[in-house]
């Protein structure tokens, strides 16, 4: 397995940073990473041949080994039923003090805010490529993630585990892009000043601390651009990181033929933007 150790101490930091998704939006008990009792600023290597989501898993795997407070117990714990494998449970983690057992679900996710799609606000968080969504990810981890757990396959797998005394809490890290100019979004019309929102109004108040940027289209993207301002286009597997912790930045001109081409495949476009010192992540979309 192919291991990287620079920029690890970027992406440990932005797991430990993402905002996790409470349980008046998901209706599920929450597990935050903050739960954890981390004596040390936490070091580790961290694999480069996965993708987001496993990196994800990679990472918080280790922070929990890594805490005083809690023991993994099992991961990524593969559920078979006769000869097919019906589903996979990802941490069973354990309370040191307490004996407390939870079964914690966790996903990693960037979502993009559609209004006109519902009038029901959680049905309007949509992936970047419009190909999954908030709502059916829930609707997922309701109706089949979680009840995995009381399978009768799934208790002969897990011997050493009360399932009926274990509990069970969603660790959904998101981040959330809205619109450009989205409901007081104070400065998005200024060509100067590409800001992400951050009045947000009641109706999805409750996602605020997720807003992590915006998204536009390209002709407005290039339309806002100044001259002063360079960019970089991050790979998949740095989403989320801060944009200050990368060095190397491009003028508009020697990205944008990279942008198109991926607009025109249909797959958006995460942009980091650097402004002298201040920096911001914005989505470039092609619909």
């Amino acid at each position: 397995m192919h291991y990287l150790r620079m920029k690890s101490s970027s992406r440990i930091s932005s797991i430990l940073n993402a905002k996790v998704l409470g349980s008046s939006i998901t209706d599920f008990p929450s597990f935050s990473l903050s739960q954890l009792n981390l004596l040390v600023e936490p070091s580790f290597e961290l694999p480069t041949n996965l993708r987001l989501g496993h990196l994800a898993e990679k990472c918080v795997a280790e922070l929990i080994k890594a805490s005083s407070n809690y023991d993994i117990l099992h991961e990524n714990i593969q559920i078979v039923q006769g000869n097919s494998t019906i589903g996979e449970l990802d941490f069973i983690i354990q309370e040191i003090e307490t004996k407390e057992i939870t079964h914690v679900e966790l996903a990693y996710k960037f979502y993009l805010l559609d209004s006109s799609i519902s009038e029901d606000p959680i049905k309007n968080w949509i992936g970047p490529n419009r190909n999954d969504s908030l709502h059916e990810k829930l609707v997922k981890l309701k109706k089949k993630q979680f009840p995995l757990l009381y399978q009768d396959c799934t208790s002969s797998m897990l011997p050493d585990v009360d399932v009926d005394n274990v509990s069970q809490a969603l660790c959904l890290m998101a981040a959330l892009y809205v619109p450009i100019g989205f409901e007081g979004g104070a400065g998005f019309d200024s060509p100067s000043a590409l800001k992400e929102s951050k009045n947000l109004k009641s109706s999805y108040s409750a996602f605020q601390d997720a807003i992590r940027g915006y998204y536009l289209d390209f002709d407005t993207f290039r339309s806002l651009h100044d001259s002063a301002s360079t960019y970089h286009l991050p790979t998949k597997t740095a989403w989320g990181m801060h944009p200050g912790d990368h060095k190397e930045w491009s003028s508009l001109s020697k990205l944008e033929q990279e942008i198109q081409t991926s607009l025109e495949e249909q797959r958006a476009v995460l942009v980091w933007k650097k402004s002298e010192e201040v920096y911001s992540s914005f989505f470039v979309v092609w619909w």
